[in-house]
């Protein structure tokens, strides 16, 4: 993952402890579900003023996001590591026709009975 991995991994989980602490210091200035419904809100539609933290909340929450996205773009798989391209390279290396998900155990026998 290198430098810019451990970079991101930082910037991600500060970014989401400050995210959870600024939420927690938000007040409820909202009516919650109800105010999205259009009840009782003070404010109107086009209203787009917001205090100090709404907006570092916002920046926040971009910065999680784009760190998160930026970690699973570094920590993703080449293209052929996956499982049936691992089973195809076993299959032509042991040489046979054998399908990838077949045992090579033989059949097992029941005991007679004396």
């Amino acid at each position: 993952m290198g430098v810019l991995g451990i970079v991101l991994m930082i910037v991600f989980v500060l970014s989401a402890l400050f995210l959870i602490l600024i939420v927690m210091l938000q007040d409820e200035g909202g009516d919650g579900l109800g105010g999205i419904f259009g009840g009782g809100g003070s404010s109107q539609v086009g209203n787009r003023s917001g205090n100090i933290l709404t907006r570092i909340t916002s920046v926040l929450a971009a910065v999680f996001l784009l760190s998160s996205f930026g970690l699973a773009w570094l920590s993703r798989t080449p293209d052929g590591g996956d499982v049936e391209a691992a089973a195809r390279r076993l299959e032509a290396q042991r040489g046979d026709s054998l399908e990838w998900w077949t045992l090579d155990a033989e059949e097992p026998t029941i005991p007679e009975s004396e």
